[in-house]
């Protein structure tokens, strides 16, 4: 049957995901996905994902995916939406406590799910991503840097101390559709594809070979590669930065390094250097 015209799913360079063909490639008996589902419309899937795990009805591994979100949310209370069907907006429930990861390295998560998402889309889609820390994603649009995706994770005590990791990627999205002038898309991008189907398939084979990795390392950054690989992928250090504080305030200097946190290194003019754990950062000047 054909979408009615002008409905929401009547766009045909946005055909749905197919939730069986999806479940074929990637549930696999060893691998890290043990059940995945497809929603046509929801308001968050970490907010689903998390009240599923806190029930008792959704366990670690579990995928759920949107192919429309409402009111995504992202870090500092941002919301995240798009048109039906023109990106990847989806969520995964790991439990690094579980896998032998220690508190204090899960700080490392959110940006691992970064390097996961540009080493995959580097492949599936042959465009050059940045990662700006802590938890945005970015691609060159018309020789700007434009965001075109963001991480956010939160744990579910509920669950034991799981996390919940979601990851929103604007893939489809032309000029008119987005969000902020700012904003950045796949398309927009050059991707040499926008079929969201092999770029779903290759995250999550990417996150879970990075999720290996850093498990298999007792979730040491170092060990396991994952300290390197932000770095080098990280379009914030070397950068003249401006960070705004969690309750105000805000630091300006030349983000320098990253620790063994993942804390953001700042040198400022007048010689300190401070470790920034949360901020929201804005990039003043390119190297």
């Amino acid at each position: 049957m054909s979408p009615a015209p002008g409905g929401r799913w009547s766009d045909l360079d946005r055909p749905p995901l197919d939730p069986r063909a999806l479940r074929r490639a990637l549930i696999v008996p060893g691998g890290l996905w043990t059940r995945l589902d497809v929603t046509e419309v929801t308001g968050s899937t970490n907010a689903d994902l998390a009240a599923a795990a806190a029930r008792g009805e959704a366990t670690a591994g579990a995928v759920l995916i949107a192919e429309e979100q409402t009111r995504g949310r992202g870090r500092l209370g941002r919301t995240w939406s798009a048109p039906a069907r023109s990106g990847l907006f989806f969520s995964v429930l790991l439990d690094p406590a579980r896998d032998g990861v220690p508190e204090r390295h899960l700080t490392w998560l959110p940006l691992l799910a970064g390097v996961a998402v540009a080493t995959a889309l580097a492949r599936a889609a042959g465009v050059d991503t940045s990662l700006k820390w802590p938890n945005d994603l970015l691609v060159g649009v018309d020789g700007a840097e434009r965001k075109f995706g963001g991480i956010l994770a939160e744990r579910v005590e509920q669950a034991g101390g799981a996390v919940v990791l979601g990851i929103g990627l604007n893939v489809s999205l032309r000029a008119g559709e987005l969000p902020v002038p700012q904003a950045g898309s796949l398309l927009l991008a050059g991707a040499r594809s926008t079929d969201r189907d092999p770029l779903l398939r290759a995250v999550l084979r990417a996150l879970a070979d990075w999720y290996g990795r850093w498990t298999a390392a007792a979730g040491d950054p170092a060990a396991s590669g994952l300290h390197a690989a932000y770095a080098a992928g990280c379009a914030t250090l070397g950068r003249e930065v401006r960070a705004e504080l969690p309750g105000g305030g805000e630091l300006r200097g030349e983000a320098r390094a990253l620790d063994g946190d993942g804390r953001l290194v700042i040198a400022t003019r007048e010689g300190t250097r401070h470790e920034v754990a949360a901020a929201d950062i804005i990039h003043l000047r390119a190297t």
